[in-house]
């Protein structure tokens, strides 16, 4: 498969993974208390940990493996 239709697959990928996310995330910080702190660290975590599961795609888009072992 080329560059261009992995890319292609990629985006596809990701759009549907946020949209995804961003209702879970919205469903779930509806249970969260309403106790500022507490808003604070879930919307703050919830918005910087969303690209680590994107990784491993990005990285497939790429054609670089993820997690490459270095062999001695």
């Amino acid at each position: 498969m080329g560059p261009r239709a992995r890319r292609a697959i990629a985006s596809v990928g990701i759009l549907a993974f946020l949209i995804f996310y961003v209702w879970a995330v919205i469903a779930i910080g509806g249970h969260v208390s309403d106790h500022p702190l507490a808003q604070l660290a879930y919307y703050g975590l919830a918005g910087t940990l969303w690209g680590v599961p994107l990784l491993p795609l990005m990285s497939w888009a790429e054609g670089k493996p993820f997690l490459k072992k270095k062999q001695r």
